[in-house]
């Protein structure tokens, strides 16, 4: 494909090492993908690609590719993200999340002939992601030491988030699916994007990344009516049906686990990569926590942890 008389723009931040241009070439328009081959890998990208395009799901095709260069020619899904659609334009919450788990739930019953070739999200990957809130974010930036007692309480904590998702029934997971990697199309709305770091793993972890988004929060009520659709939308598929309250169990437990480890990761962005953008995005993080904290005892620990000295000192640490 000819493209040297087009124009080339920046499309997008990223919190990897990726960048994203956008390519107008009279009414066409493209996006290339600088993706490092030193720091990023391309074929987990084109990998998924090609599932989600067999699934029928409204993600970038793959147009060309020069992997030893780490470039990637895709088609474009636009520039109306679901983020922004949704600060201006509340109101169509309801009409853009439904759509987004009718996506997931595709993605989960069709996609089960791709899980066996993903990747596991297994003991060794989730503890090593939880470990990312204790090293990054509690030791390295605000230098909160555990003690015995305490290092033995993560512990036990870090145990029960495992195993809570290890025993959940094991799905195509995107494993970043939320408002800033889903973009809005007239038609089959959402698109989807970010997509290669998927596992197999368990069935709540992207309705988590959703409704407890890092970058914009929705009331409790409105979280579990959508919550609610999800799981009424897979029992209706489901040969051996899910209680609610155990389905409830799974996507708080979940959550938990996967915002102790993205609290981790933007610290980490943080400190390592000089981008303290994300640390804004920390304390709505970690409040999900607080919310379900009450509910659960293995949790105690964790909510006096965060309530009595990551959050007091995230607040003293920020500029």
């Amino acid at each position: 494909m000819d493209l040297s008389d087009a124009v080339l723009a920046p499309a997008s931040n990223d919190a990897s090492f990726r960048r994203y241009f956008r390519v107008q070439r009279g009414l066409e328009s493209f996006i290339v993908m600088d993706a490092p081959p030193e720091k990023e890998n391309t074929a987990p990208f084109v990998r998924v690609a090609r599932h989600l395009q067999e699934l029928q799901l409204n993600a970038p095709r793959v147009l060309a590719e020069e992997a030893t260069q780490g470039f990637l020619l895709l088609s474009d899904l636009g520039d109306v993200q679901y983020l922004s659609l949704l600060q201006e334009q509340p109101a169509r919450a309801d009409e853009l999340y439904l759509d987004a788990i009718d996506a997931l739930v595709t993605l989960q019953f069709n996609g089960s002939k791709f899980v066996e070739k993903l990747p596991e999200y297994d003991e060794e990957l989730l503890r090593f992601e939880l470990s990312l809130f204790s090293d990054w974010l509690c030791r390295r930036h605000l230098d909160v030491q555990f003690t015995d007692t305490e290092q033995a309480s993560w512990q036990t904590l870090c145990d029960v988030l495992i195993k809570n998702a290890l025993e959940q029934p094991r799905v195509y997971v995107h494993r970043d699916y939320h408002s800033r990697n889903l973009m809005f199309s007239k038609s089959h709305n959402p698109g989807i994007l970010d997509f290669q770091d998927a596992v197999a793993g368990p069935y709540t972890y992207d309705l988590v990344s959703l409704l407890k988004d890092c970058y914009i929060s929705w009331p409790e009520d409105e979280i579990r009516k959508w919550a609610m659709y999800f799981y009424n939308a897979r029992n209706g598929s489901e040969e051996t049906s899910i209680s609610e309250a155990e389905f409830l169990r799974h996507f708080e437990l979940t959550g938990v686990q996967r915002e102790l480890k993205a609290a981790g990761i933007f610290a980490r962005l943080n400190r390592r990569d000089n981008k303290p953008e994300y640390m804004q995005d920390i304390p709505r993080t970690l409040n999900y926590i607080l919310d379900v904290v009450p509910k659960y005892s293995e949790l105690q620990f964790l909510g006096n942890l965060i309530r009595q000295q990551v959050l007091p000192q995230l607040s003293a640490s920020m500029p």
